[in-house]
Parts: C-alpha cells; structure tokens; sequence
C-alpha cells in the first residue's frame, strides 16, 4: 500500500483519464523538440564549448550574479544581445519560465492592470499569480476585445499603468499574435507591451530577431527571447529599458535568489546570436522547409493553415490523441501528444514541431504515415493552423 494514498489517487485518476505523464527518452526522427534551427548540436556550437572552456570560461558561476557570480561571459552577452534585438538593456536569466514570472511578478504593480492573450503560457500566469496587478485575458488573437476591456476598466476607475502581454509564436497552436496591432492599441492606451518571443527568435524576423524586432526599441516594449529554442542552447533574454531592467535585478526573486546561469552557457548563447548573423542561410533553409512542409501537409493529409515550425494536429480526445502519438512513435517518429490542462479540455493533439534536425524527404513520409495512421484509428482532426 502507498505511503501517499492521496498522491497515489490522483495518479491513478491521471492513468484512467489518458492524461498521466511519463518520461520518454528521445527516439526516432526528431518532430518534437523547440530545436528549430538545428543548433543544439551543431558541430559549431560544440567547436564554440571547447573554444570557451580553452580561453578559462567557467562551467559554473558559483553564485547569485549579485554576489560572486556575474561573470564578463555574461555582461558581454547581455550587451550583445541587446544590440542584436535592438532594446536599450539585455538581462539574463536561467530559463524561460523563471523569466516570464520574474516579468510579471515584478515589473507590474499594485494598482495595475495585465491584460494577457488567453492562450498565453503557464509561466506568465505563475507570475501573476505571485504579483499584485489586477488580471484579465481577452479571446486570443481578439485585439477589439482587448481594447474594449481597457476601456471597461479604466470607466471602472482603473488609474494604473496597462500591460498587454501576448506570445509572438503560440506553443501550441503555432499561430502568430497581431504584434503591430497590439502595439498600436498600447500606443493609444499609453499601455506597455510584452512579447514573449518564445518561438519566434531565431525563425522569424530580421535575422532571426523575432516578430518584435521593429518596434523592441521602444520604452514601452518589453522582449522575451528564450535560448533553449531555436538558439539550442537554455537560458533567457529579458529585453527592454533600462529601467526594467534594473527593477528586474534589483526586485525579481527569481533572479536575485538563484544562482546565475553558467558562464558556458552565456558563451553558447553568444555564439547562436553570432550564427543567425553571420549565416542567414540558417533561418531561411529553416523557413523554406516549414513552407513545403505547409504544401505537403494540405496535399497528403488536407491539412491547412498554419502558420509556422508548429504544426498542430487536434484529435480532441485524451485517449485516442495519445493512441496515435504511440502509433507514430512505433513507426520511428518522435511525436509527443499534448493534453489538457497544457491545451483546453477536448483539444488534446499531436504538436509536430519542423525542425532542421529532420530533412524534408523524412517529413514527407511521415504525413503519408500520419494520414495512413489517422485513417486506421477511425480518427479526424477537428480544426488545424
């Protein structure tokens, strides 16, 4: 008998539901990493660790970046990066998810308002969560209703500063945000923007700089760029004024209790920027292949719509979703199903990610497949793109 009976239950229920998690070692061709670009194992970025560790770069920091641990590896990334994605300040941090809570745990106050798409990633409602700002999500990709709720608010007495969050890419549905239309609404508002470009960097934009890149030198912007995306390696990239970004060091939790990323590390990160500039044939091979990879996608399976490196395929059922992602998997495709609470409850799907680890010739027999699969199971996607 369980010493956690409690624990054991809810385990149990996740098993009898089709939503229980396991661990699952990577196999097969990759369509379901955030590699994007190919970059985690380029042997370019391998040649750049051992160049790092030969000049004396460390692999630890051995501490806060407050205390001992603010290595120059990390200063010169920050000032690169802030340069590359055209923002007044650049900070570091340890990974995405710390990042968005460190944003929206610190940066809005008492008295303010977050107004967030309401497919946004668990990370930015983690930080609300812990801030004191007033919430509200408006229907994804509606920029009318958000204006609207703006409007409401501040008729309800609302005084505060106003924060539209949104995601450039969305993780699971691979559509774009409206960024020049939301900018536009927080330009009216005198509002602030954050753009979680998550999985935008490195694929779309000027050289890979996201969907933001021409407007992130404004004050009122505020950028997040991920490094364990397309640029392959961990870590994240707050970009935005300097004011920000001294509140973040100087309030953020997460930032100011955690041991600061690896010196390597910051090394690698400075190497992938210096890639999307250097060879831009990265990011366009990348997105020529996800464009033919749209084309076959309508041809073999009458797939339509999307819009980026993430395709998702919505089964609607938990059980039958995790049934066809085995069924590929058997068939030497690493394919993962994503269920609830992740996505909405009845929108449990297939999320194939294009990525330069796998050649198109692969991708291509891989929709054959998935359409043969799809048809065995009796299934049919609900909607696409």
């Amino acid at each position: 008998m369980s010493l956690f009976p409690r624990h054991q239950g809810v385990l149990d229920a996740l098993k009898n539901r089709g939503r229980y998690r396991e661990l699952i070692a990577r196999n097969g061709y990759d369509f379901a990493s955030n590699d994007y670009l190919g970059l985690s194992n380029a042997p370019f970025m391998r040649q750049a660790a051992h160049d790092a560790l030969d000049r004396g770069v460390g692999v630890g920091a051995g501490g806060s970046r407050l205390l001992r641990g603010n290595d120059q590896e990390h200063v010169l990334l920050e000032q690169e990066a802030a340069a590359f994605f055209g923002s007044e300040r650049a900070l570091f941090l340890g990974n995405g998810f710390v990042a968005n809570m460190a944003i929206f745990s610190t940066l809005p106050q008492l008295g303010d308002l977050v107004l967030f798409d309401s497919l946004i990633h668990a990370s930015a409602h983690e930080g609300m969560r812990l801030g004191r700002a007033d919430t509200q999500s408006f229907a994804h990709n509606d920029v009318a209703e958000a204006k609207l709720k703006i409007e409401n608010w501040r008729a309800e007495g609302g005084e505060g500063r106003v924060w539209i969050a949104c995601e450039a890419v969305y993780s699971m549905d691979g559509d774009k945000a409206p960024v020049a239309e939301l900018y536009e609404l927080a330009h009216q508002t005198d509002a602030t923007l954050i753009v979680d470009e998550a999985h935008a960097t490195g694929v779309f934009g000027d050289s890979g700089r996201g969907l933001s890149h021409q407007i992130a030198n404004d004050p009122n912007v505020l950028c997040l760029h991920t490094c364990g995306k397309a640029l392959g390696v961990s870590g994240a990239l707050i970009c935005g004024a300097s004011v920000l970004i001294e509140t973040l060091i100087n309030k953020a939790r997460g930032f100011v209790f955690s041991t600061a990323p690896s010196p390597l590390n910051a090394a690698l990160v400075r190497a992938a920027l210096n890639e999307l500039q250097v060879n831009p044939d990265r990011q366009n091979t990348a997105l020529a292949q996800t464009a033919r990879t749209h084309d076959l996608a309508k041809e073999i399976c009458g797939f339509e719509g999307f819009e980026s490196q993430i395709l998702p395929i919505i089964i609607g059922d938990d059980k039958p979703t995790m049934a066809l992602a085995a069924a590929m998997q058997d068939k030497g495709y690493d394919i993962r199903g994503v269920r609830p609470p992740t996505v909405p409850k009845g929108t449990g799907r297939l999320r194939i990610s294009i990525t330069l680890n796998t050649p198109i010739d692969v991708i291509e027999r891989m929709l054959h497949d998935l359409n043969d699969e799809m048809s065995a199971l009796g299934l049919e996607a609900k909607f696409n793109g």
